[in-house]
């Protein structure tokens, strides 16, 4: 039973994950792979992966936006 909870959490998981970096790359105007390598090099991935659960739960706008915040704080210049 804790088994199908785990991998029901990380499927969802990947799906917001999934979900969210093309739409950071729209809304930056990158491709999806420079979207990928800002994200990681500046924080943001390790933001999205660690919370997530609370950033799915808001609109996507404002999701992209705390990430693009947390990314900025951390050297991103976009």
């Amino acid at each position: 039973m804790e088994t199908n909870v785990l991998e029901k959490e990380t499927r969802n998981k990947l799906r917001f994950v999934t979900f969210i970096i093309p739409k950071f790359a729209d809304a930056y105007k990158m491709n999806r792979q420079e979207a990928y390598r800002y994200l990681k090099k500046y924080g943001g991935l390790d933001y999205l992966f660690d919370h997530w659960w609370a950033l799915h739960t808001d609109n996507p706008f404002w999701a992209i936006r705390d990430i693009f915040e947390v990314c900025r704080r951390n050297g991103g210049l976009r």
